[in-house]
């Protein structure tokens, strides 16, 4: 919680200015009822027109002085929260994208966009509040306290007599209303993940008539938010009928003990007057304070949250250099790992070699493990026992920038942005126009990328929705085959091309990546067939592994699936 205001240090100066200049405003104001209490006192029964009008000039000073102060102060106040909460926001989105995958699936990516978003709004509301109202409402309060003492001190002491009451209702409602504001945002969490869902998925939703389903899914976590919000809410809400019970009951004290004083000649109209205009400064003074408690309570919660994110232990650390001298380009030496400690493993003693231009294909079921190899390979996850090495080296010794550069990579469902072709392809590389066109080549991309209206200038719509599945995938392509990466990883990104584009992509990468190290992850043994090892593996262990020839040899559910697919020997003769 204290990460989150180490961001108030930079502005420290600016908040010393704007909490002087907002005192001296706040004084001014203090200052208007004691010169109306001593016009009415002791300049009106003179009748001394001149002394009149510099009173009421001096009124109208103060005034002024008063409304420049806070409009100022106020201004800085702002500026203050605004320039706090953006760097805040950057470093937490830079954090974000610094976690690990299995931190970011602990946290879950619903919760840190409502991180990002709501709670981020509420420290700004926090910050900005705590300037205008957490100076001016205690100098107020406390000013007030300390003019009528010296106005008049029997009618103070029954306005202090009310002050205890109040401010054990305001501790004790706020103390109560933080875990409230927690459990609040917990339940934006899972509301903005629902949208989010939504959103993602909202054709198959459609297509599936599901949608009075999802309504219903929305309507709940929807409920359930109003539920916690009307708590904290009700809760919060309690403070203000109390306090206005204990001071109108002072108040009424005050009145009828000072009518008292009046009729008995120990004090005067006017000091009754400003006492009474002390008394309304008090209230509202008091009222500012709980309000300020309020959204203290909603920052503080979402400060916690913040902090959560922001302290979070880096996981990938990068370890000393560990290097083997091997002909190998990528080393996996029994590796297993399992997503959640304790729970069981997803792969299982993972064991494979491949020298630099091979190509691996990775076939199985659907859950056996495949994208899983490849994540470890990035290093998005670090493996629970054994090693993995690109040209020697430990993956867990090399920075995390160093290696990704290493990757050309296409993922199962990999993203296209609301941008031009181009620009998807290009994705923000100091690349040529040369490497994207042989891309594009290579791709098998360039006829339909003709084909548009505008060529490379064609936009495209959000996660490319206005292309085909076909066409989608070798965007993608082209844009990991862009910066001519040492390692090419397709993760089923072949699945919507015809046998016929396919059969041309590979002998395309065949000819123009033959120094590319290239692994496949397909559900078509074609896409792998001829491959220089291929991986066979069911329920994240191996069951198989070789050429296309020696697995339709040795490995059964690798012929079957081949025969299935291609006619098996029949297909291969043909061929």
């Amino acid at each position: 919680m204290k990460k989150v205001f180490f961001y108030l240090r930079p502005h420290v100066w600016r908040m010393i200015a704007g909490v002087s200049i907002k005192f001296i405003g706040t004084i001014m104001d203090l200052f208007l009822p004691w010169i109306l209490s001593y016009l009415i006192d002791e300049i009106v029964p003179r009748k001394n027109m001149a002394e009149i009008l510099f009173y009421g000039f001096l009124m109208l000073v103060c005034s002024v002085i008063a409304w420049a102060g806070n409009v100022t102060a106020n201004r800085m106040a702002s500026g203050v929260a605004r320039d706090t909460t953006q760097k805040l926001r950057h470093d937490l989105f830079e954090k974000i994208s610094m976690l690990s995958c299995r931190q970011t699936d602990d946290f879950t990516i619903a919760s840190l966009e409502s991180r990002l978003t709501s709670d981020t709004y509420n420290i700004h509301q926090m910050i900005g509040m705590m300037q205008r109202l957490g100076i001016r409402a205690p100098i107020l309060m406390l000013g007030g306290i300390t003019m009528t003492m010296f106005m008049e001190p029997v009618l103070t002491l029954v306005l202090l007599a009310v002050l205890p009451l109040v401010g054990f209702t305001v501790f004790y409602i706020s103390r109560k209303s933080i875990p409230m504001y927690t459990q609040l945002q917990q339940a934006v969490d899972r509301m903005v993940r629902v949208v989010r869902e939504n959103a993602s998925g909202i054709r198959v939703i459609k297509a599936l008539s599901k949608t009075g389903y999802e309504k219903e899914r929305f309507d709940a976590a929807n409920k359930n938010i109003v539920g916690k919000e009307t708590k904290a809410s009700v809760t919060m809400a309690a403070s203000n009928p109390l306090m206005n019970l204990f001071l109108n009951a002072g108040l009424t004290l005050v009145v009828v003990v000072g009518a008292f004083r009046v009729y008995e000649g120990q004090t005067q109209a006017g000091t009754i007057l400003a006492f009474l205009t002390y008394f309304t400064i008090i209230l509202n003074a008091m009222l500012s304070i709980n309000r300020m408690f309020m959204l203290f309570s909603k920052g503080l919660a979402s400060a916690k949250r913040i902090s959560e994110v922001l302290d979070t232990p880096e996981d990938l650390r990068l370890l000393s250099k560990d290097h083997k001298e091997m002909r190998d380009h990528i080393t996996f030496d029994h590796v297993s790992f399992a997503y959640h400690t304790g729970r069981s493993e997803v792969i299982s003693d993972i064991s494979f070699h491949l020298k630099k231009g091979e190509t691996l294909g990775i076939i199985g079921a659907t859950g056996c493990g495949k994208s899983t190899v490849i994540q470890l390979l990035i290093r998005f996850y670090d493996a629970d026992q054994g090693t993995i090495r690109i040209n020697g080296d430990d993956i867990r010794g090399i920075p995390s920038e160093e290696l990704h550069r290493k990757f050309g990579i296409v993922f199962q469902n990999d993203v296209l942005f609301a941008d031009t072709v181009e620009e998807n392809i290009r994705f923000g590389r100091t690349v040529g126009e040369k490497d994207i066109e042989e891309a594009i080549e290579c791709a098998q991309a360039r006829p339909f990328i003709d084909g548009l209206e505008d060529g490379l200038k064609s936009r495209l719509s959000i996660r490319g929705s206005n292309l085909s599945g076909g066409q989608k995938q070798r965007v993608l392509i082209a844009r990991a085959l862009t910066a001519h990466p040492e390692i090419l990883i397709l993760d089923d990104s072949s699945s919507a091309l015809d046998y016929q584009t396919d059969a041309r992509l590979r002998q395309a990468l065949g000819k123009n990546f033959k120094d590319t190290t290239t692994i496949i992850v397909a559900q078509r043994a074609s896409s792998i067939r001829h491959a220089d090892h291929i991986l066979m593996l069911e329920n994240g262990r191996t069951i198989g592994y070789g050429t296309h020839d020696e697995l339709m040899a040795s490995c059964e559910p690798y012929r079957q699936i081949s025969i299935s697919q291609m006619g098996g020997e029949r297909h291969e003769a043909h061929g």
